[in-house]
């Protein structure tokens, strides 16, 4: 910092690190803008996907399923997060040399405030800088939400999600607040690293906007694995105890405890807003603190656009990479892409195996009265998708909801091996209307889990 001005004019600013400015950015100052980009913190150039979110997480996954039981569990899961501070700091390198290092651009570290709707200050004092730009695009992301239960926020056994990726030392007893993503991945993950976790889930049972049978069945994998998992359990105090805090809920007009060596609230995340006095620029907020776009995804003031968590959005990484593509098209193309264009857009709850949908739940097809077919299999009942029992994972299942009148796929829940990825194809066939028969009598590579779609096809209900 102390080789740059104290004043900064600039085409382009960026508040915000992560995947949608990250991209806007590079892609801008190779088209010859000159682009400031501003991070509150070092630790997280790039955003949160390659620090604290995506990367470590999915790295952890990958850790926690190779461990042999004859390794070591404290020392292996030291190891683990070792290897995931290496690779995350290895990113966090790359992607600030990668944007800095550009003729155009420039990364200023530190926490940024609007002054008015063109201009910020970042720092205070002798060391601030002010930054003054036409177009201004917000990508601070967003954080977790803890919720107001007694004694929760002083309880010196609270973590983050963020604490559980960097933290060396496994607890011996995890619960879990939220049976969302968030908790099902980190209460998976630390199972399987051999820590004793308990999920407390409020609602009555888990995956609630997911079809009963593949709830069911994700429920039963995870509670085949040894997670303790609790539903209709309603948190309402924590009680720290020594080496333990103690979790007390309500579940059918009984109270219950639970002891926790670690407690790790999931229950949600809000846009990171707060600080940026977004009122000094005219920008609106919704009553959650995320920002009010329009589908362009520009803000109350059109020459200020909202990427990603921040503009209140679904909270995927690859949403805010499509963000930037919006913004890019507005501010160097014809700006003709929307988010109303989006359609089909697959996720993903990497608990093990994977569980990936996209479109309509069979719920949702008959509550709309569609005319639908429904084609389901059990994996370790599909003789073509051999993969299966290569790799020694043949829980779960496929079911996909095909319309039966025109024989295209209008949704798909796929729990088992590879599901994050044959998802992918599934929702490239529903973009582009290319129909089931089309899918089941493709030809695939062997033994691959996508071959899986020549068999599942064939099971077919009639609505």
């Amino acid at each position: 910092m102390e080789d740059l001005t104290t004043t900064l004019d600039a085409d382009i600013l960026v508040v915000g690190f992560g995947k949608g400015g990250k991209t806007a950015a590079h892609a801008l100052a190779d088209a010859g803008k000159r682009v400031v980009l501003v991070e509150q913190s070092a630790d997280m150039y790039g955003g949160t996907c390659p620090n604290v979110g995506c990367v470590p997480t999915k790295m952890l996954v990958h850790y926690a399923t190779a461990r042999h039981l004859k390794d070591d569990a404290q020392e292996y899961f030291a190891d683990s997060v070792a290897g995931v501070r290496a690779l995350t700091s290895a990113f966090r390198a790359g992607n600030f040399d990668g944007l800095n290092g550009k003729d155009t651009a420039t990364v200023i570290t530190g926490e940024a405030t609007f002054q008015d709707e063109h201009t910020i200050t970042v720092g205070r004092g002798q060391d601030r800088i002010t930054v003054t730009a036409p177009t201004i695009l917000i990508n601070t992301g967003s954080e977790p939400v803890v919720p107001e239960i007694p004694g929760l926020t002083d309880s010196s056994h609270l973590v983050n999600s963020t604490e559980l990726t960097q933290t060396s030392n496994l607890p011996e007893r995890l619960v879990v607040v939220g049976g969302g993503y968030l908790g099902l991945e980190f209460a998976s993950i630390y199972r399987r690293f051999g820590t004793q976790v308990t999920v407390l889930e409020a609602n009555d049972r888990l995956l609630p906007r997911e079809d009963e049978d593949v709830a069911e069945a994700a429920a039963g994998i995870l509670t085949g694995d040894g997670i303790h998992i609790i539903t209709g359990a309603r948190v309402t105090a924590v009680r720290d105890d020594g080496a333990v805090s103690t979790v007390v809920y309500e579940k059918d007009g009984q109270t219950h405890t639970v002891e926790a060596s670690a407690l790790l609230p999931a229950t949600g995340r809000r846009a990171v807003t707060s600080e940026l006095r977004l009122e000094a620029a005219g920008v609106k907020t919704s009553s959650d603190g995320s920002v009010i776009v329009d589908e362009h995804l520009r803000t109350s003031q059109p020459h200020i656009y909202a990427l990603g968590d921040v503009n209140g959005g679904p909270q995927f990484t690859y949403i805010s990479l499509d963000d930037a593509r919006i913004v890019l098209d507005h501010l160097l193309g014809g700006g003709e892409r929307t988010t109303t264009d989006r359609v089909a857009v697959p996720r993903t709850l990497f608990i093990t195996p994977p569980l990936a949908t996209v479109g309509l739940t069979e719920t949702q097809a008959r509550g709309a009265g569609l005319n639908i077919k429904v084609a389901r299999e059990n994996v370790a009942d599909i003789i073509a998708m051999p993969r299966a029992y290569t790799v020694e994972e043949t829980r779960g299942l496929m079911k996909f909801i095909v319309d039966a009148d025109t024989d295209l796929i209008l949704g798909a829940a796929l729990l088992s091996i590879d599901a994050q990825e044959i998802i992918n194809t599934v929702a490239l066939a529903m973009r582009h209307h290319i129909t089931a028969t089309e899918l089941r009598n493709t030809i695939y590579t062997h033994p691959s889990s996508t071959e899986a779609l020549n068999e599942v096809f064939d099971k077919v209900v009639r609505a």
